[in-house]
This record gives structure tokens, sequence and C-alpha cells, in this order.
């Protein structure tokens, strides 16, 4: 079939290296809609979190292919936008001839696939995506990794270079914790920004990886751009420390699964897939011994060994923190009481893994703030 302008696809977006296939959880626009450039259409599922389809073209809806509860490979026709003149029979050649791209597939160019580094001796992996801009930098929590980034690093790759990289202990990078404090990790992640190259950049942590953004926005402000913490350690003693102890001790399914149910404002989003990768990940030679003196010096008896609270007004980087309402492991009142330069967003009805359950209102408030510092 010859290109015809007055048709546009809407395809299934690629939210990560890892990712293969989207699940059509609903259309949040109607046949017939005039939509716009940014517009949210559809709500997709994949099994690292939930997120929302921005339309990369105007015009009018005419096409619905994708239904809720379907599996669309990445690349995979969604929907049809196309001028009023455009018949239904010329639509239906358009999906029928549709091709799927190869290069949206799993397998793309080098630059998508994760890199490792050698930092002090450890092997810390990384993924780069994106080139440009002032880069920035995610940092994920207890017992991550840089795939909890999928969605928002791609999102974000469309502005500037965006990084993400597995903690010592983590993921794949190295078990070596050292002596297992904040101030350890902070470092780490330091001398990762001098062997690959990053002078300045914008910081995004999530939880224990929140602490280790405020402690670097504090040890070397001259370096950091600004710092977004979602559920972040550092802000107060209360944590749940059943929680992060019974996550390192679990070594079976029906023990792991409760505990990261209390990650979710909606326990149905700790999914079995979630379940059994956390668990997987856990059997790993050297990971428990790793976490279990991360977790001792993460918490202790008082709660949260580590809060940078009353040092906030001697912050010299932009701040800005984000959490879910309904958080169970750090309480969203930590949000409360902070100067009045910090921009502070809570969002209702989302627990721990605010990222993941209102993974687009947070990439927009992650980019807005890295904008609006840049």
């Amino acid at each position: 079939m010859d290109s015809d302008d007055r048709i546009q696809k809407l395809t299934m977006p690629k939210w990560g290296f890892s990712m293969t296939e989207g699940k059509v959880v609903e259309w949040l626009v109607p046949v017939g809609s005039e939509i716009s450039r940014g517009d949210e259409v559809l709500e997709v599922e994949t099994d690292k979190s939930v997120g929302v389809v921005e339309a990369p073209v105007s015009g009018l809806l005419r096409r619905q292919v994708a239904r809720s509860g379907q599996d669309i490979p990445v690349g995979g026709l969604v929907g049809v936008v196309a001028d009023p003149s455009v018949t239904d029979a010329e639509i239906d050649e358009f999906v029928t001839s549709f091709v799927v791209e190869s290069s949206a597939g799993p397998t793309d160019s080098p630059r998508e696939k994760p890199e490792t580094i050698t930092v002090d001796g450890r092997s810390i992996r990384y993924l780069k995506q994106g080139n440009g801009g002032e880069p920035v930098v995610l940092i994920h929590g207890f017992t991550g990794s840089l795939n909890n980034w999928a969605y928002h690093q791609s999102a974000l790759a469309g502005d500037r270079t965006a990084y993400s990289l597995d903690l010592p202990g983590h993921g794949q990078t190295s078990k070596d914790v050292g002596d297992g404090s904040m101030e350890f990790l902070a470092d780490v992640v330091t001398q990762w920004m001098d062997a690959v190259g990053i002078p300045r950049a914008h910081l995004v942590g999530h939880s224990l990886g929140g602490g280790i953004s405020l402690a670097l926005a504090l040890s070397i402000p001259e370096r950091i751009h600004s710092a977004t913490l979602i559920a972040s350690a550092g802000l107060g003693p209360e944590i749940d420390a059943e929680f992060v102890h019974g996550v390192v001790k679990a070594d079976r399914r029906k023990d792991l699964k409760p505990f990261i149910e209390r990650l979710f404002s909606d326990p149905a989003l700790a999914t079995r897939q979630l379940v059994d990768d956390i668990l997987k990940f856990m059997r790993i030679d050297g990971v428990q011994p790793a976490l279990s003196r991360l977790a001792e010096n993460f918490v202790g008896e008082r709660g949260q060994q580590t809060d940078f609270r009353n040092r906030l007004l001697d912050l010299q980087v932009p701040l800005q923190v984000i959490w879910g309402k309904n958080d169970r492991i750090i309480p969203s009142a930590h949000a409360g009481g902070l100067p009045n330069a910090v921009i502070v967003n809570v969002i209702d009805d989302c627990g721990h893994m605010v990222q993941m359950e209102a993974a687009a209102e947070v990439q927009r408030l992650i980019a807005d703030f890295c904008k609006a510092n840049s």
C-alpha cells in the first residue's frame, strides 16, 4: 500500500530496554475525538509499571485497533488517526497491511543496552539513553535495580541524556557494599559519575536512592542541578523496619509476597512476576549478605539511621519531593514541614512505589522540574 499522509499510526511505545510488549488497560479518549500531540490517549500496563501513552500526532481518532486486556508488541498498531476524508475501507486496508518495524523490537542499538564499568575495584552496571542536554541520573531504592526506571528513563531521554545504575549489592553490580553506609553508597555514585564523564546532573532518587541523592546534593552541590526525591529516606526516623529486614530474610514466594504488597496502595500490583523477579534476585550468591549489611546501616532500633532534615536549610540545590499519600514503608508525613523552597507533591491513592502507581504524573513532575532548573 502506498504511503498516505492522511493516515497516521498510534503504536505501542518502548519504555526501557527490556520492554517487548504492553497490555492495554483502557482507552482514555473515544473514537471520533480530536486529539493533539501530547494528549493522553491510552493506559498501558507492562511487567514493570502502568503508564499512559501520549499521542505522537494530532488529528481525528478514527480507529481503536487494540482492545482492553490485549497484549500488543512494542511497535504494534494500537490506533489510527486519520483525516475525515479517509474512508473506513482505506483504514481497514491500512490496518491489515500494517507491519511492525523491526527496529521497534527488543534488539535495539548498543546504546540501549546496559554497560559495565569498574569503579574502585567494583563492577557497576548502568544504562545510558538519549544524548545532549543536562543529564539526569536515576537512583533506585532498597532491593531495586535500574530496571525500576524503565518507563521514566525512556521518557526523560527524549530531552536529555538519562542514566540509571545498579547500586552496590543490587542488580548486576558488585555485591561488595563496603561498610554498608549511605555515605559509602553516595561516594560510589560520585565515583561512577566521574568514571562515565558526568560533570553535573539532575538527580532522581527513590527511597534509599532518595537519601543518596540528598546526601550528594548536600556534599557536592556544585555537581547537582536539582534533586527529585521520591518516597525518600533521610527525612525522618519513621520507617517500616519489619519490611526492610523481612524482605532480606524471605526465601520463599509466600513469605516475600506480603512484604511486596506493602509497597503499593493497591496490593494487586504486587504481581506474580514482580515477586518472582525479586525472589530470583535474592537467591543470587552474595545478595543476602550484602543487603543484610545495608539494612543494618539503613534501619536501627529507633528507625532510620540517617536524617538530613535539619540540614535542609543549608541546601543549595533546588529540591522537590514526591510521595504517595498511602505509603506504608516511609510515611508521607515526612513530606510535611519542609522548608518553603522545597516543592512538595503528595499523590492520592498511591503507596511507596508511587512512580509505578502514578507513572505518567510522576514522569511529568520529574521532567518539568528538570527543565525549570536547567
